[in-house]
């Protein structure tokens, strides 16, 4: 399996995913801005074709945007250029709670994307009160 590379929306903190990347073997993971910064200002329709026509061979995009989910044409432009969506659930305004989930789960996502065909793979994590020791 090669390396995969996923475009990272804007609500994930730059600094820990940088700072992370040397222990991230199955996947790169680059900031909208970096691949190139008039993709921060595009609708998210105009993002997934901005990727598929992109000179690198991108696999998809990892964002906590669950709105793209019930959108027609955004889920049309993913089918049609067969990308791998990456959707951060419930995380959100809390960008360490979504990188958390992309880092837990992004082995296997990066291990079972397909570039024949489009995936969507939505990440969750729910909060839990504690536990009484005493039932352990």
């Amino acid at each position: 399996m090669s390396r995969r590379l996923f475009a990272l929306d804007q609500n994930f903190p730059q600094p820990i995913v940088s700072a992370l990347s040397e222990f991230m073997v199955e996947a790169e993971l680059v900031a909208l801005a970096e691949i190139d910064e008039r993709l921060i200002d595009l609708d998210d329709w105009e993002v997934l074709l901005a990727l598929h026509l992109h000179e690198h061979h991108w696999d998809g995009l990892l964002t906590t945007d669950t709105g793209m989910l019930s959108l027609p044409r955004e889920l049309a432009v993913l089918m049609q250029t067969r990308l791998t969506l990456v959707v951060a659930h419930a995380a959100g305004h809390d960008p360490l709670k979504a990188t958390g989930l992309v880092l837990t789960y992004l082995p296997w996502i990066a291990a079972h994307t397909r570039s024949d065909e489009a995936q969507v793979w939505v990440l969750r994590a729910g909060n839990k009160p504690a536990e009484d020791p005493w039932k352990h």
